[in-house]
């Protein structure tokens, strides 16, 4: 399988940035985090949410950590994140000594680590004894993911977008036995919903397509062959009288508590 990219950090952002701070506001809310705390955001990507951490969370300390030097090189022209380290590294070996934040997150992200228990116990190495835990990701088999009304009709169509290659971590049960395995303890759980709406299908259409996993296929598809994908698409969206399109997207959280 291809390995899904993500270093067109403006790009990136105009597709799932908005998304991402759509569910990380609810999701924030929920953690209910004390202020003053050290984070880290493994996979801050082009720090959507890294910039929600600084804004809500009053932290004393922000580490943003991604593969991707171009979403980092984004991150860091994002002026409600001047109060962030960014610096490349990988979820399955961070780049800290054990017990050095008080909250590791990850948002969005758990599905494309090669090795999620690996990611999950490196958060929970990270913090320290008592520290917080915690992760949302997309519905990815249950029907929540933004790209849905694409990626379905390419299936259709027997077309083979690039996946992630974990999307069976996304579900309840998986966050669970992963947090358990890692050692973790009061777990809680939600579902979080939110929607987005697009002027048009045409900005819809533009702003879905810019997702590296979509991209490359189109490019590759003859030109009747794009109409046809689009007219299916377009058919199967909710439509306002306007032409506004208001799409919904669903995340699974999970939370626990490092044993103190």
């Amino acid at each position: 399988m291809a390995e899904l990219r993500f270093d067109d950090g403006a790009a990136y952002e105009q597709m799932m940035g908005v998304w991402s701070r759509s569910v990380g506001e609810v999701f924030l809310d929920w953690l209910r985090p004390a202020q003053g705390l050290r984070w880290i955001d493994v996979g801050c990507g082009s720090g959507a949410f890294t910039e929600l951490i600084l804004a809500r969370c009053a932290p004393s300390d922000v580490q943003g950590i991604d593969p991707s030097e171009g979403q980092l090189a984004f991150a860091r022209t994002r002026p409600g994140a001047r109060g962030a380290v960014f610096q490349t590294g990988d979820a399955m070996a961070l780049p800290f000594e054990a017990a050095s934040f008080d909250v590791a997150v990850m948002a969005l992200v758990l599905v494309f680590v090669p090795d999620p228990s690996k990611g999950v116990a490196e958060l929970a190495r990270v913090v320290r004894p008592g520290g917080l835990v915690a992760t949302y990701m997309w519905d990815m088999l249950g029907g929540g993911f933004p790209l849905d009304p694409i990626v379905d009709e390419m299936h259709a169509m027997g077309l083979s977008p690039t996946r992630p290659p974990h999307m069976e971590v996304s579900t309840l049960a998986a966050l669970q036995d992963l947090w358990r395995a890692a050692g973790l303890q009061q777990l809680k759980t939600r579902d979080i919903t939110v929607q987005r709406t697009f002027r048009d299908f045409d900005e819809f259409w533009t702003v879905e397509t810019k997702s590296p996993s979509i991209a490359p296929v189109i490019a590759a598809m003859a030109a009747a062959d794009i109409t046809a994908l689009m007219q299916r698409v377009r058919a199967h969206l909710p439509t306002d009288v306007d032409g506004g399109i208001t799409c919904s997207a669903r995340a699974h959280a999970i939370s626990g508590r490092k044993p103190g």
